[in-house]
């Protein structure tokens, strides 16, 4: 009878949900091969676009130019509205739809014929990172075996959830990392140097980026080391993960309203993620401009500073750029000033209270400065390390900021160490370079 095979399918679906979960406990993390949509070869410079939050609207619309091929009408569609349109109006939404499908109906994205895993490599200078492009689970995400370190806005959460619900599509990788592991550097060692890369080009900015599909000679191997990784860990998108976390548990729910089995394989339980090993990867300075003084002389602001740092000023023939934890460097009237910072003016024994940044945070920014919620004060701004000191200058010289905060770059162990105790990083903590470029590998659930 039909209620005797709704006792049999719940029955079913409870068993393969338990199994699947102490699958996933078991193997820790989990990669899925996908069909990825990649851009066809002569044309993969001129789609592939730096992630849609790193440019605002206007940006985006005058990089993007008169170049049909940027992968930004797709991340950033509004660029392809009227000015006056809100960037969550629901035509924005839409618009991303259309133009993903213009882009695979134009066959400027063509679909692999199998599921594979992608070696995507990033070379910057002399820096270069090999990371491996797979579905990460859904699952894992929500049992923190994927370990965040940020919190994320509601807005863009809710932003990223409606556009990719709306595409089925994950169109930027999420930037995962994991403890370096020699058996998966000895895997992608021996596919970049068995085979020719499918994508090989270097951006505008001067990073090159290099794709090859993993051959399914190889696949089985990578998926079982990744099976000895206990956990990864969010580097940058934790609003893409979060957003494909959302979608994944909509599309859950839409799929057991209407019957059908959900057993944790479906497409929607996974999300594109690229993971990198830790010892690849290069974190920079995220440094800090403050508007004005706080109604402080410029020497009432040093003399009180003191009381935490041991100041000196910076000789013109030295660099500024701090040199190590616990030093800051900072630049008032057109000085640049070494900060020390003193015993006492933080717990060494807190793992997020020692970060340099929380350290500025505690003793200057917010007992001086008056500094509220560095998400949401507009007398604060955040410079990424990839613009230099001299971004920093500028801003106070021409733009008339007050004062400028340059920091040491946050380590990867840090990081880990705080997402493994469960904490929660400052805001604006961590600036990655390079960053993974949007459009080279598309992920578009059937």
């Amino acid at each position: 009878t039909q209620s005797t095979w709704g006792m049999l399918r719940h029955f079913l679906v409870t068993c393969a949900t338990s199994l699947l979960s102490q699958y996933t406990s078991r193997r820790m993390v989990r990669i899925q091969p996908f069909k990825a949509f990649r851009p066809r070869p002569d044309i993969a410079k001129d789609i592939a676009s730096p992630p849609y939050d790193v440019l605002d609207t206007e940006e985006a619309r005058t990089m993007a130019g008169d170049n049909q091929f940027s992968f930004l009408h797709v991340n950033k569609p509004e660029i392809d509205l009227a000015k006056e349109v809100d960037i969550y109006d629901e035509a924005v939404y839409q618009k991303g739809c259309d133009n993903l499908k213009k882009f695979v109906g134009n066959g400027w994205l063509v679909r692999d014929s199998e599921p594979s895993l992608y070696v995507y490599a990033q070379k910057m200078g002399e820096h270069r990172q090999f990371g491996i492009m797979a579905g990460a689970s859904v699952q894992e995400y929500e049992n923190n075996l994927i370990k965040k370190h940020e919190l994320t806005r509601k807005k863009k959460e809710e932003d990223r959830t409606k556009l990719t619900y709306m595409q089925n599509a994950n169109i930027g990788p999420v930037f995962l990392t994991y403890r370096s592991s020699s058996k998966i550097d000895g895997i992608v060692s021996r596919v970049v140097s068995s085979k020719a890369p499918e994508h090989d080009f270097t951006a505008d900015d001067g990073v090159q980026h290099t794709v090859w599909v993993v051959p399914s000679s190889e696949t089985a191997a990578l998926v079982e080391c990744f099976q000895e990784i206990p956990c990864s860990y969010i580097a940058d998108g934790h609003h893409r993960a979060a957003s494909a976390y959302n979608v994944g548990k909509m599309k859950r729910a839409e799929a057991e309203k209407a019957g059908a089995a959900v057993t944790g394989e479906e497409e929607f339980n996974f999300f594109m993620a690229c993971f990198f090993p830790h010892d690849q990867l290069r974190i920079m300075d995220y440094n800090r401009l403050v508007k004005d003084l706080n109604g402080f002389t410029a020497e009432q602001f040093l003399d009180k500073v003191r009381e935490k740092f041991d100041v000196s000023a910076v000789g013109a023939e030295q660099d500024p750029k701090p040199a190590q934890r616990r030093q800051f460097s900072m630049y008032l009237g057109s000085t640049w000033y070494r900060l020390v910072a003193k015993e006492g003016s933080y717990d060494n024994q807190d793992p997020v209270k020692s970060l340099d940044v929380e350290i500025l945070t505690n003793n200057i920014l917010a007992p001086l400065l008056n500094i509220g919620d560095l998400r949401t004060d507009d007398r604060i701004d955040f410079v990424g390390g990839i613009r230099g000191l001299r971004e920093l200058q500028s801003r106070c010289d021409v733009d008339g900021w007050a004062v400028a905060f340059a920091l040491y770059p946050v380590s990867l162990e840090e990081l880990m160490s705080i997402a493994d105790a469960g904490e929660i990083m400052p805001p604006k903590s961590t600036w990655f370079e390079p960053k993974l470029r949007s459009g080279v590998l598309v992920r578009i659930m059937d």
